[in-house]
């Protein structure tokens, strides 16, 4: 039977995604051109761009203006902030919406790195429960204004002892949030370990008037199948399952639309797909630092392709477009995938971690004031 009758199309303001697929928003990969090649795929979804600093946004930071890109041909603009400051994550939406920048805002409450959470920022926020609420309805406040929508994602906790997941779904329903993704780790875990589906399945039943979308292991289309399955769950968030793998997003509305999925692309599909990558990447970016941002997604591309380790090599260092077409050159396009290769991972794997918090931070979980200089000292951090 197909699940395509089980699933609601997701409302985001005035988008209706259907299915309810979104592409998690990663650091140095969700730019232009990776959401442009997603789409390419699969058309319609929501593809979020990478997270952004609000105090960056507001002191009007070149850097971040760069990352707030969108191409021509996306309809729906996605875009991830987090700050731990009411006051900057107002003022940052206010200016989005104004200059239209965006057509939808998720906001991270979820962010293990260091560099985030020792400020206040990411994971730390949902511990401090009435500045999280503040934070949350800063940003509804001034996207309303605009009928733009908010939503949030986040994770189950710091660890084991400091458990958040269920206050954050229920103050984001609380505060005008449209739609919240769980991704079913701690921050401690990082990205080691199994996703925690069940807490996805807890968080459903604990949030009843808005969208919860499940994030976590999501590797291949059957996955999203069973996350929705076994969880409840409104809709499914990608992130690492779809490096080198921009497909996914096919596979999935295929799988949800009860129709086969397709068999794993030969290599030689596979390396169509990374000169094309590489292309967007240097048109976008200039042809030097587009190519250095392709680097990172050789390793991806060629998981589970027996080419050797030599190829690996030359792929993770090729120094101009044409290099690469070289190196694509040599291979057989007819190479299949090892079995189970498509269950390999990418992207971080690294974890636990020791979670870094700002000094005192646990002291007084209500109180409402933002670590000092939270966001412009991480702006400082890089």
């Amino acid at each position: 039977m197909s699940m395509a009758h089980e699933m609601k199309p997701l409302q985001l303001g005035r988008a209706t995604v259907s299915p309810p697929v979104v592409l998690a928003p990663m650091a140095g990969v969700t730019n232009a051109p990776f959401r442009s090649l997603c789409r390419s795929f699969a058309p319609g979804l929501v593809y979020v761009n990478e997270m952004v600093m609000a105090a960056a946004l507001v002191h009007g930071n070149a850097k971040t203006r760069r990352m707030v890109a969108f191409g021509p041909d996306e309809e729906f603009r996605s875009l991830q902030i987090y700050g731990s400051d009411p006051e900057f994550v107002g003022r940052a939406v206010r200016a989005l919406c104004e200059q239209d920048v965006v057509d939808h805002i998720d906001m991270n409450f979820g962010c293990p790195a260091n560099k985030v959470t020792r400020k206040g920022g990411g994971a730390a926020v949902p511990v401090k429960r009435q500045l999280m609420r503040a934070i949350m309805a800063a940003a509804v406040r001034e996207a309303s204004k605009f009928d733009i929508p908010v939503t949030c994602k986040f994770r189950i906790g710091i660890n084991d002892d400091i458990v958040t997941y269920l206050d954050t779904g229920k103050a984001a329903e609380e505060e005008g949030i449209a739609m919240i993704a769980l991704h079913a780790r701690t921050a401690e875990q990082h990205y080691a370990g199994q996703a925690r589906w069940e807490a996805i399945a807890e968080l459903k039943r604990h949030v009843s008037s808005i969208p919860v979308l499940g994030n976590g292991d999501i590797l291949e289309a059957t996955d999203a199948l069973e996350m929705v399955r076994t969880t409840g769950c409104d809709g499914v968030v990608v992130g690492r399952g779809c490096l080198g793998k921009p497909w996914l997003f096919r596979d999935i509305v295929d799988a949800f639309a009860g129709r086969e999925v397709r068999a794993t692309p030969t290599l030689g599909d596979v390396t169509k797909v990374m000169v094309e990558h590489a292309d967007a990447l240097c048109t976008h970016a200039g042809h030097d630092s587009g190519i250095r941002n392709f680097r990172k997604h050789t390793g991806w591309y060629l998981t589970g392709y027996p080419v050797g380790s030599d190829v690996r090599r030359r792929m993770a260092l090729v120094s101009s477009h044409a290099d690469l077409v070289s190196i694509v050159s040599e291979l057989d396009p007819s190479m299949t995938v090892v079995p189970g290769g498509e269950r390999l991972a990418r992207g971080h794997t690294n974890g636990p971690i020791r979670v870094v918090l700002p000094q005192g931070y646990l002291d007084d979980l209500d109180d409402l004031t933002p670590p000092d200089d939270a966001d412009v000292v991480a702006l400082s951090g890089g």
